[in-house]
């Protein structure tokens, strides 16, 4: 990757818990992923294979409905996680990802990312306590969001 993809890297929330040396040790293990407006990240029910980083770009997530209809639940930009999920419960994707304009994406495969917790344990813990606060962060608005619903503002 490029010094300004790294340098960019290093201000990823995720990444300003790691050092540099841990940042270009990870770097090995990343791809870049450019998409055009429109284009599918993965789609719902798939397997979770990647997690990716928003380098720039906005994509929405849609999810299906009982009666098959999906609904666009939040958008996300720049120096956002998607498919954080891929890396923890080997489920198929909650949600649909899309892009709604032109984006790069920083990609961690699942494969990639064992390989890296064989060669760089270290890195790798930090890597999961990071996604772990993510989802949990995630679990407390969607239930603030719920209860709102629930029993009104």
């Amino acid at each position: 990757m490029a010094d300004s993809d790294l340098d960019f890297l290093s201000r990823l929330p995720l990444f300003q818990e790691l050092s540099l040396d841990e940042i270009s040790i990870l770097d090995q293990y990343l791809g870049l992923l450019e998409l055009a407006k429109g284009d599918t990240v993965f789609d719902e029910g798939e397997s979770g294979e990647f997690v990716c980083f928003v380098v720039n770009g906005e994509l929405e997530v849609l999810k299906k409905s009982p009666g098959g209809d999906s609904s666009v639940i939040t958008k996300l930009g720049k120096g956002q996680t998607i498919g954080e999920m891929a890396l923890v419960d080997e489920l198929p994707r909650s949600a649909t990802v899309r892009t709604r304009s032109p984006s790069s994406l920083t990609v961690l495969s699942r494969k990639d990312f064992e390989e890296l917790a064989v060669q760089s344990p270290e890195i790798a813990i930090k890597i999961l306590k990071y996604l772990a606060r993510s989802l949990s962060l995630s679990l407390r608005k969607t239930s603030n969001r719920l209860s709102d619903n629930l029993y009104g503002e």
